[in-house]
């Protein structure tokens, strides 16, 4: 299983790197701006959560097959989208939509391995999730998604609760990866078909009322 998670994390970081690649892309970039948009993307959220949980040294300096994924995934996107054409900005959503997925669950089971309150555990996934796109559109100067309306940060408490909730009444360790991975995903991509979004909270301004 363990085996199974290193693969998925490092497809998860091959796809957060295709988005921060088509982010540099949008602001035309140069190869080298695209290459660190690209791993800032794929390893930010991961490091975040290493440093959080005194997980030391961090996954990428441990294992350089991190940095090596992340930055082959930038440069086939280049040279894809130079041989083909621009991939649509719904792409982007797509693809980071299952970035998001992946590094979720992967999180909250880094976090559980490190015997901390489920809540933490959580949490650790949240940030495995949303920290690296929030530096990558924060570089690029653009508004977070997270901090968007539609449904972000909400899909990955929903698929980490599920991961916790799974393997809390027994389900296998697969089972409880692949239905939480696909709350997740799912949840994103039925935000982003249909716009969906929290309640927003509006503040009235008295003088005016």
């Amino acid at each position: 299983m363990q085996t199974l998670f290193y693969i998925a994390d490092l497809f998860g970081v091959a796809v957060f790197a295709i988005t921060g690649a088509l982010m540099a892309g949008r602001k035309s970039m140069d190869l080298f701006g695209v290459l660190v948009i690209a791993v800032i993307t794929a390893l930010g959220g991961g490091t975040l959560r290493d440093v959080i949980l005194g997980n030391h040294p961090v996954s990428w300096i441990r294992d350089d097959t991190y940095i090596l994924v992340a930055s082959l995934a930038a440069v086939g996107t280049v040279l894809w989208v130079r041989l083909t054409r621009p991939i649509h900005e719904t792409g982007l959503l797509i693809a980071d939509a299952f970035g998001l997925a992946v590094f979720t669950v992967y999180g909250t089971e880094v976090a559980m391995r490190h015997d901390v309150p489920l809540s933490t555990a959580v949490i650790m996934g949240v940030i495995t999730g949303v920290a690296g796109g929030v530096m990558r559109d924060i570089i690029c100067n653009e508004i977070p998604l997270i901090f968007q309306k539609e449904i972000y940060a909400t899909a990955c408490i929903a698929g980490s609760l599920v991961f916790v909730a799974l393997l809390g009444v027994g389900a296998s360790h697969g089972v409880a990866t692949v239905l939480a991975m696909l709350v997740v995903l799912l949840t994103r991509l039925s935000a982003i078909r249909w716009h969906l979004a929290l309640p927003s909270f509006h503040l009235l301004d008295r003088d005016k009322a």
